[in-house]
């Protein structure tokens, strides 16, 4: 029965309510923020002299510096106290849009169905396969709620069956620095034989004889992927030979086995330089063979089919790529004939292959294209594509003989489909469509567009958007414009469900896909790196004032997120044109750029001199010291800012964004909200749940929604 509630009742809660975050809110701003100790440091360079008064925060074992990370989260969860409430309110929301009970769609491999499905109320994931039929009785194999009890962070990866299928080796990482360690689990008996491998990147190959595996270990001080062992089940990992050392600190190994099955290949590379060497699957005792030497700036990566090798490379100034084929008996690259040609204008991002067809995944004006061929060379033909904001690609095809294809597809505005599509007739079956909870959602309340914005060096930088089409574009309206820009990495327009949550208080999302990305193609990385970084910069504020000119927002409203090197991006941007925007969000920002890339012991920083540059060559490190974003703090106004970091990060140390956020407090000279939130237990990728997550991504909604006056 629904009780009666007379609505003077209801008026005075929420006139107390009202009052109360009023209160809390007016309390918060009294509050008085830490001041880190400053313990001048002297670090000289090429002549140059530099104080780093907060260079002490670089121990994650000294107690001052945990006083100071647990007084800045006292601060941060003293001022925000009048949005827990909202943020809690902002995490059911997000929760609730998705589905709990939730499973992925069944691939088939060697005669089982593979599946990984979630159960209501419970974080993480379970992984299950059926032997032939999706009928057949499902067999558990790893149920990872039960083995991350007992832990604040957990990660699985790198499950591996073995060839006969009585066997699968996986990575757990309890830690969240990415060390992971290798165990054995006989899918029989579920018995986890006492095989302990520590100190992995989690992922291991099976010989064809179900007994040798191939491993990756890292360098316990830098973390860097520099040698690959093998370990022969029943043995003790202290016996495991090791069959590969990479020895330039530049580079990382790995290991994997051709889809083909019949090689094993270990792959080394540095941002520009690749190299590969194989040995067949069957003969685990013997000695891996070169495939091509490593030439510097050349880059290629192997697929084996049919007695030969596909080779993507960029090989003779092939800046974006092209396809070549050679014999796997003579695999050197004087040997490579031209498959696919170079295109100025595409991009050959992959290969797919199949025993009757190929596929080519490439990039043309920003937007994935598909395109399917038989190697007979009877049929050639494009998957079609309308929309401009859009994300599609293959997804698993670990069949070898089959005609099905499966894609992913989905819009900007519109949730992902998994798609198996007969390459022979051409017919097309969606497997799953995403499903959005709540009973609000409708895809046609959402509108995107592609728009393209003039560069100060006129160069047209391209911008994915999505708000809801009830939005005003006047100027009025707040905009997130996010942003990354490095590596080669794409941001693509993708869907997400959690952002509704911004679209439907009438938020503007915008995707800048800037320089140092390859949305446009392998040129639009090079020109944004090394001594063109400053590209990736300049295009994020000129989208911004494209932005703003345009009327879609307004310096008021506007507001900037990235993360890792998308934070590197917020904070040379404040430093540029802080007065663009009205709030930043910095996620585990790479913010203190000379001093890292100039300690070669912190995990990544010799693989990333092909990114940045060497600081140690006088050239780089002047013009790296130009832009990084701690050396260039000002007295100054900056934004809003909220900053988040975790104290076990391996991939961007959590004293960078400690140290910013204190430098920062000592010199910006306005009123505005400055926040560093620390995660005490997790790294790089925050928290571990799928659940929790969002409990992190509510702070950062709620952050920009209360500046906004959003905040219920």
């Amino acid at each position: 029965m629904k009780q009666y509630i007379p609505k003077v009742f209801i008026l005075g809660l929420c006139l107390i309510f009202a009052s109360s975050c009023k209160n809390s809110k007016e309390e918060s701003m009294s509050l008085t923020p830490p001041v880190a100790p400053k313990h001048p440091t002297k670090l000289e360079k090429h002549g140059d002299v530099r104080i780093d008064d907060y260079y002490w925060m670089n121990n994650r074992e000294d107690q001052q510096v945990l006083d100071y990370l647990n007084a800045e989260n006292e601060y941060y969860q003293k001022m925000t106290a009048h949005t827990q409430a909202f943020q809690e309110e902002l995490f059911k929301e997000m929760k609730a849009r998705i589905k709990e009970d939730d499973s992925s769609v069944p691939y088939k491999m060697d005669g089982y169905w593979y599946i990984t499905r979630y159960e209501e109320g419970k974080e993480y994931p379970i992984y299950s396969r059926k032997k032939e039929s999706l009928d057949a009785e499902e067999e558990l194999l790893f149920d990872c709620n039960v083995m991350a009890e007992g832990h604040e962070f957990f990660n699985l990866r790198g499950v591996s069956v073995s060839p006969d299928n009585t066997m699968a080796t996986f990575g757990t990482d309890t830690i969240s620095r990415r060390q992971y360690n290798i165990q054995v689990k006989n899918l029989d008996t579920g018995e986890i034989y006492p095989d302990i491998i520590e100190n992995t990147t989690g992922s291991s190959v099976w010989a064809n004889d179900n007994k040798t595996l191939f491993y990756t270990k890292k360098d316990p001080v830098t973390l860097r992927s520099d040698r690959i062992f093998k370990h022969v089940l029943g043995t003790s990992s202290d016996e495991d030979e090791l069959v590969f050392h990479e020895k330039d600190s530049t580079y990382n190994t790995f290991v994997y086995k051709t889809k083909s099955r019949k090689f094993i290949v270990i792959g080394s590379g540095s941002t520009l330089t690749t190299e590969f060497r194989f040995l067949n699957a069957d003969d685990p005792t013997g000695d891996f063979t070169i495939f091509s030497p490593r030439e510097k700036g050349v880059e290629y990566s192997i697929s084996h089919y049919d007695g030969n090798f596909y080779v993507l490379t960029n090989k003779d100034k092939a800046t974006n790529f092209k396809l070549m084929i050679t014999d796997e008996d003579n695999t050197t690259s004087d040997n490579w004939k031209e498959f696919i040609p170079h295109r100025e204008d595409v991009l050959l991002e992959d290969i797919e292959i199949f025993k009757d067809y190929y596929v080519l995944s490439e990039r043309d004006n920003g937007l994935n294209k598909m395109k399917i061929s038989k190697w007979d060379g009877s049929d050639s033909y494009y998957l079609p594509f309308d929309s401009e904001t859009y994300v599609a690609g293959p997804s698993t095809n670990l069949d070898f003989d089959t005609k099905e294809l499966r894609y992913y597809y989905n819009e900007m505005g519109a949730p992902y489909s998994i798609i198996d599509f007969n390459m022979e007739t051409q017919e097309k079956t969606v497997k799953k469509e995403q499903e959005v909870l709540g009973g609000t959602f409708d895809k046609n309340n959402y509108k995107t567009e592609r728009l393209w914005a003039t560069a100060r060096d006129g160069v047209k930088v391209p911008i994915s958007l999505v708000y809801h089409k009830d939005t005003p574009l006047d100027g009025t309206s707040p905009l997130l414009q996010y942003g990354y820009g490095s590596y080669g990495a794409t941001i693509d327009p993708y869907f997400s469900s959690i952002r509704l949550s911004l679209l439907d208080r009438g938020f503007v999302y915008a995707i800048a896909h800037i320089r140092g990305g390859e949305y446009l193609g392998r040129p639009w990385y090079e020109d944004g790196k090394l001594f063109t970084k400053k590209n990736t910069f300049t295009d994020f504020i000129d989208v911004s004032k494209f932005l703003i000119d345009s009327n879609y927002s307004s310096p008021e409203h506007l507001y900037a997120m990235g993360g890792s090197a998308g934070g590197l991006l917020m904070g040379a941007v404040i430093n540029m044109a802080p007065e663009l925007y009205h709030g930043v969000i910095a996620g585990v920002p790479f913010v203190d750029v000379v001093t890292t890339m100039l300690d070669d012991t912190i995990p990544l920083t010799t693989g990333e001199y092909d990114e940045w540059g060497n600081p140690n060559e006088k050239e780089y490190y002047d013009y790296i010291k130009s832009y990084s974003p701690y050396d260039n703090v000002e007295a100054k106004a900056y934004p809003n800012m909220y900053v988040s970091t975790g104290l076990h990060d391996s991939q961007v140390q959590y004293w960078e964004p400690a140290k910013w956020v204190a430098k920062l407090r000592e010199y910006k000279t306005d009123d505005n909200l400055l926040f560093l939130d620390t995660n005490m237990d997790a790294g790089h990728g925050g928290a571990s749940g799928r659940f929790e997550a969002l409990k992190e991504t509510a702070k950062e909604y709620a952050f920009i929604l209360d500046l906004e006056g959003k905040v219920n």
